[in-house]
């Protein structure tokens, strides 16, 4: 099963300068707790965003370069052996833009956290059809004065 996580503003904003937009602290939480334990799947960028190693997740990094990365990351160096390694897998897309660009249309569930507000952004996520996928409210929250819903969409 493919998962999406990300936390979008109201024009699918992601990011600016490789970092996020906005410092939402039980969004952060939010994401270890749907993460913690699973698979994550990013960009070398998104990696390279992270800081460190998140404890207690295998890290799967696509990247076209000729880099080496921690022994504990799985690179990939190409889409098509990426995919071929996730098939029967479950696994969670957390970024970036170009990687959920690619995984949108296979994704069985996308877990985005919907923040209302808007900010200048160079990283956008992806328009896909929401008539394919059933809607689910998982929660509200607010951090330093944003509002923000945490919302699952589950391919029909």
């Amino acid at each position: 099963m493919i998962s999406i996580i990300a936390a979008i503003g109201k024009n699918n904003e992601l990011g600016l300068n490789n970092d996020l937009i906005w410092h939402l602290p039980n969004d952060l939480k939010y994401f270890k707790e749907k993460t913690m334990n699973q698979t994550i799947v990013m960009g070398y960028n998104t990696f390279v965003s992270l800081g460190r190693i998140l404890p207690n997740r295998k890290h799967v990094v696509l990247t076209f370069e000729k880099i080496r990365l921690p022994l504990d990351v799985i690179q990939f160096n190409n889409l098509e052996d990426l995919n071929n390694y996730i098939k029967d897998k479950d696994v969670f897309i957390i970024g970036g833009a170009s990687m959920y660009k690619q995984f949108i249309d296979k994704a069985d569930r996308l877990y985005l956290t919907e923040i209302d507000d808007t900010h200048e952004a160079d990283v956008y996520f992806p328009n896909f059809d929401k008539s394919l996928f059933n809607k689910k409210i998982l929660g509200t929250n607010s951090d330093n004065g944003i509002n923000y819903t945490f919302t699952l969409y589950e391919r029909k």
